[in-house]
């Protein structure tokens, strides 16, 4: 369709035995890959839409036993489809569903941004961290106001759950005494095990390491709701319109 323009535009500059783009072949250059991309889409969609006997749906979560239960309860519901699960943080995941790169996201209380379809999933408890020994231990569940005093293992500033930590113990005029900062969950455990202090992570995320325990905190503002995402576009894509069918039934 584009033929009867091309003799009027000069794409390539050819010098000797190389050649390389105009001005002008640049910026066809962009405006094409976005068609190729749209065309390879189209077909992918044509494939996976024959009775969900084949194809593949790609994920990407900031939380990743919130995506590995998804995917084991999305296997389990279709065997024969093919999933990939990609962790990062939330601007990445976002990042992902907009190029393309993946097709549902998993992401705490997500922005409210035109053309993205957001589904509520499931909602978490966070609780302390404590290791074992710790007099916490001994109680069903604490108070914000007992977390005065404790030596602090903490997420980086962004993190969801830091920030519920945050807004509980300001609300309830608790001083924070944050020691360390570490942008791992997994390394959050080993460090509290280690006796370093205590940290905050979700019911799911928490991994009953040898030396550890999990402690509830009554608090109701405590807790972080995690959401499905896609492109608007694409949510009656068939693959994807399933992934969210088995996570909402």
């Amino acid at each position: 369709m584009f033929h009867q323009y091309y003799k009027w535009i000069r794409c390539f500059h050819a010098g000797g035995r190389s050649v390389r783009l105009t001005a002008a072949g640049e910026r066809l250059y962009a405006i094409t890959q976005g068609l190729f991309g749209q065309e390879e889409e189209a077909i992918q969609f044509l494939q996976s839409a024959h009775k969900l006997k084949s194809g593949l749906v790609r994920v990407g979560a900031v939380s990743p036993p919130i995506a590995l239960e998804l995917a084991r309860n999305f296997r389990q519901a279709f065997p024969a489809l093919e999933l990939t699960i990609s962790i990062g943080s939330e601007e990445s995941t976002l990042q992902g569903l907009q190029d393309f790169d993946i097709d549902v996201g998993i992401l705490v209380e997500p922005p409210a941004l035109e053309g993205l379809h957001i589904a509520h999933y499931r909602s978490e408890r966070i609780v302390a961290v404590v290791p074992d020994g710790h007099a916490w231990t001994k109680r069903s569940s604490i108070d914000t106001t007992d977390i005065e005093g404790e030596l602090l293992i903490l997420r980086e500033p962004g993190s969801k759950t830091r920030q519920r930590v945050e807004r509980a113990c300001h609300q309830q005029g608790v001083p924070l005494n944050c020691i360390m900062e570490i942008n791992s969950r997994e390394a959050i455990l080993h460090a509290v095990a280690n006796g370093m202090g205590v940290g905050f992570v979700t019911q799911v995320e928490f991994i009953p390491l040898p030396g550890l325990a999990a402690v509830l905190v009554d608090d109701e503002q405590l807790s972080i709701s995690y959401s499905l995402c896609c492109l608007s576009v694409r949510s009656e894509r068939p693959l994807i319109k399933a992934l969210f069918d088995v996570a909402l039934q």
